[in-house]
């Protein structure tokens, strides 16, 4: 399936989560196709926080925080696929089933997050996660997200 190429920067993709330094772990999305599919990118690089107990002379990123960025695309994802008149909701991440992991990401690596929804159901989404660098798949899984209307009261990304 192809996806329609687009660039939503870290600017835009702040206007959407909530999260923020160090916890925001999407750069940029290179790929959406609303209701169908995502493509995220995540530069890992040595000052990223984790890496200083993750671990000292070995850095690898913790797969936890692999998760964490998937599910950031797939919220960025469900908002996009949502009614435009549900514009300042929050995306909440509500599961996850089976995981993962293949491979080590390291300092340098550039994780490419894919995610395919699944199924939507009103304001549920069940989406496929894949992390890849470069060509490998280095973690795998099934998220499920909600989208609660009316409660993005985040700054936004200038402020």
């Amino acid at each position: 399936m192809e996806g329609v190429s687009v660039m939503i920067d870290v600017r835009e993709i702040m206007e959407i989560m909530p999260h923020r330094y160090p916890f925001l772990l999407v750069d940029r999305i290179v790929s959406l196709k609303e209701g169908e599919e995502i493509v995220g990118i995540k530069n890992v690089t040595i000052n990223e926080p984790f890496f200083a107990g993750h671990f000292p002379g070995n850095p690898i990123m913790p797969g936890v925080l692999i998760i964490e960025a998937m599910a950031q695309v797939g919220g960025v994802l469900a908002f996009h696929s949502s009614p435009k008149e549900w514009a300042g909701s929050l995306v909440y991440f509500m599961g996850i089933d089976k995981v993962r992991f293949r491979k080590p990401v390291v300092p340098g690596d550039q994780l490419r997050l894919k995610l395919t929804t699944i199924r939507q159901k009103q304001k549920v989404f069940k989406m496929r996660g894949e992390a890849y660098v470069e060509d490998t798949l280095v973690a795998e899984a099934e998220l499920m997200a909600a989208i609660e209307r009316g409660r993005n009261e985040t700054p936004a990304a200038d402020s």
